[in-house]
């Protein structure tokens, strides 16, 4: 079953689901998402913040919470352990999966990612409510899988012992240090050993998912095998959770995600780093 859904279905079945906007935006785009969600959202959709639910013990941005302050969020937000989830952002496909993930990670299976988010269904000129959400408390209780999170100290484990594939979300320039990094004091390159699968590779020009076929052959041609273990990274955890979702639609079972990502990796001297 997909993990994804159409902007049709949602719209005939908004009685029976809890709406949650997941958008997040680079810091150069300038973009304030939670004010964007009071000026436009998805009729009774709530605005869930990645970077204020997150786990602040780590200077990290945006590292999982706690299973117990995600079940605080998740209940403040009007959602129960028994509803179906759907997390779409304003980009199209673009942080709406790594919430798809974190739910996922809670121990909530029941979640979909709307394909093309909030500006297809704007295109389509569909219902949108403005002003702040006002969801009925509900209880939330989460229960954290610890298999679809790696650390840093997996990760190093992996690159020494390729017990499982690194795959890399971000760009191509980026991946081989012709790009510097956003974050002025991480180093430039890759993990050894790691393939590269640009997060925009598996997305279409209007902002939905690709189709299994070609979502494979992007895996493929990056020579992942998804049959075999894999462990996904980006820069901040974020576009990592594009890849899980690519993976998961595509029938992969033994993936995780790499929640601190190349903003750990790179800011870490003893970390091994690949150019070129």
């Amino acid at each position: 079953m997909s993990n994804l859904v159409s902007t049709e279905w949602l719209a005939a079945n908004l009685d029976t689901v809890r709406v949650v906007d997941a958008s997040w935006y680079m810091p150069g785009e300038k973009r304030d998402p939670a004010n964007q969600f009071e000026a436009g959202h998805i009729p009774d959709a709530v605005f869930f913040d990645i970077d204020k639910i997150s786990d602040h013990t780590t200077g990290l941005p945006h590292m999982l919470p706690s299973a117990r302050d995600f079940s605080a969020a998740a209940g403040k937000l009007g959602i129960g352990n028994d509803e179906t989830v759907v997390a779409y952002d304003g980009t199209g496909i673009f942080s709406a999966p790594r919430l798809w993930w974190t739910f996922k990670a809670m121990g909530h299976d029941n979640v979909k990612v709307l394909d093309g988010g909030f500006p297809k269904w704007k295109r389509e000129g569909r219902a949108i409510e403005t002003g702040p959400a006002q969801p009925r408390e509900k209880c939330f209780t989460a229960h954290f899988r610890p298999g679809l999170k790696r650390d840093f100290e997996d990760v190093m484990g992996i690159v020494q012992d390729k017990s499982a594939q690194m795959v890399d979300a971000r760009s191509a320039s980026r991946f081989s240090a012709e790009e510097k990094e956003p974050r002025a004091s991480l180093r430039s390159g890759h993990m050894p050993g790691a393939a590269n699968v640009h997060f925009r590779s598996l997305i279409t020009a209007d902002g939905t998912c690709k189709s299994k076929d070609e979502l494979r052959a992007a895996f493929e041609q990056a020579g992942v095998d998804p049959a075999r273990p894999i462990v996904t990274t980006c820069g901040s955890g974020m576009t990592a959770a594009i890849l899980m979702l690519a993976l998961d639609e595509i029938g992969a079972k033994d993936t995780a995600l790499y929640d601190g990502s190349w903003t750990e990796w790179g800011g870490r001297p003893e970390a091994p780093v690949v150019t070129g």
